[in-house]
């Protein structure tokens, strides 16, 4: 083969390829130092425009500003290949106040029995079960409260490096975060005509004549299944 064609070969190869960093960066500073690592930051702060999540104010002494931390993970695929990088920003939630930046906390997440029977039912009933991993999701969630966060590290705004952030919805490592998504996504799930288990709170039903989809909740993991596959269908459209 001739090294014109060998190189063209490469070239559309490297297209088509999405190519990730093989080492998690120990801090912010290593992480700024590698351009994959960039890539996923700025990824990152690309979902908070889209989901309109803050806007910088000017920082008072009456604020209590909660830090903001990166937290970088690779992941990978079921055979331990490493497909993505993904860079978080996350709250320091352990610096805030109960009655200030929080009132209430809890996590919706699925009991293993639930998991089970659910599992159970779809065998017997002879439907498939998929699952959904929601991308970003506590940033889906609006707060109560007020709450001011430090802007992320090596991403300051040049014009306005002391102001801080006045969050709309939620971060993770919030304490209210994981509330505040369950709440978002079941009153979304309740308009669209399911009916939360009375025992338990992290399964949806919804009934259509002879039909029914089960959709089971755990913190942003969804399991969803249903005898007819059009409702799922319908179901991965809406969410």
């Amino acid at each position: 083969m001739k090294q014109g064609a060998s190189t063209r070969r490469r070239i559309v190869f490297c297209e088509h390829v999405a190519f990730v960093s093989q080492i998690e960066p120990k801090n912010v500073n290593d992480a700024l130092s590698d351009s994959n690592w960039m890539i996923a930051m700025q990824d990152e702060l690309n979902q908070f425009t889209r989901n309109d999540v803050w806007f910088l104010v000017p920082k008072t002494d009456d604020m209590n500003i909660i830090g903001t931390k990166w937290v970088f993970r690779n992941k990978m695929d079921e055979d331990g290949n490493i497909i993505r990088n993904k860079a978080r920003v996350v709250a320091k939630g352990y610096n805030q106040e109960e009655g200030i930046d929080f009132d209430e906390t809890y996590a919706p997440v699925a009991r293993l029995e639930a998991v089970r029977l659910l599992l159970a039912y779809a065998s017997m009933c002879n439907f498939k079960l998929h699952q959904m991993d929601v991308k970003s999701a506590f940033l889906n969630g609006f707060l109560n409260e007020e709450v001011y966060v430090s802007q992320p590290p090596g991403f300051e705004d040049h014009l306005y490096p002391n102001h801080v952030f006045k969050l709309k919805k939620a971060l993770y490592g919030l304490k209210q975060a994981p509330r505040q998504w369950y709440e978002m996504l079941s009153n979304f799930l309740l308009s669209k005509g399911y009916v939360r288990g009375a025992v338990d709170k992290t399964l949806f039903i919804r009934k259509y004549e002879n039909d029914v989809i089960l959709v089971q909740v755990y913190v942003d993991n969804i399991i969803f299944g249903s005898n007819n596959n059009t409702l799922c269908e319908e179901f991965v459209i809406a969410m």
